[in-house]
């Protein structure tokens, strides 16, 4: 069972898009320990005025970002499931949405590569999904924390 689907959304699809993905949610199951968990997340690639509708109808920020991310768990309920291997059937971890044109900006922005800005949404948005945020400090350290070490374990450097 895939862990992902992709949707293109008025842009062209890119098979080195699918390769990226693959590889960067399969570490990510596999380091939070899900491998068998039956979760699968859905990435919604897409262009700056389709994420800026989806920023404003849901977080009512009238503006293009680079990715949004929308869980179908708390965090204490995803990991009562995980603990109690509460998983009888497929269920959709979430929605994560990012602008690839953004992913482009940004990657020429801070200087690396496509691939690593589009891993770096990833890795950003799966952890959102099973409850990870950074609004205070120390959980926006954990969280970078945890990015990081996907990143380098991929070796998918700056």
């Amino acid at each position: 069972m895939d862990k992902y689907e992709i949707i293109y959304k008025d842009i062209k699809e890119e098979d080195g898009y699918e390769a990226i993905v693959k590889k960067v949610f399969d570490k990510c199951f596999e380091e939070e320990n899900l491998q068998d968990a039956k979760l699968y997340i859905t990435v919604t690639l897409t262009n700056p005025e389709n994420i800026q509708k989806i920023n404003k109808e849901y977080r009512n920020i009238d503006k293009p970002t680079d990715v949004l991310s929308f869980p179908m768990f708390e965090k204490n309920e995803l990991q009562k499931k995980i603990e109690e291997k509460d998983f009888l059937h497929e269920d959709i971890l979430g929605d994560i949405i990012i602008s690839i044109q953004k992913v482009e900006e940004q990657a020429k922005e801070y200087g690396h590569s496509f691939e690593r800005e589009l891993s770096y949404m990833l890795v950003h948005g799966f952890y959102h999904l099973i409850g990870y945020d950074h609004i205070e400090e120390t959980d926006k350290k954990e969280m970078r924390k945890k990015e990081e070490k996907i990143l380098e374990e991929l070796k998918i450097s700056r």
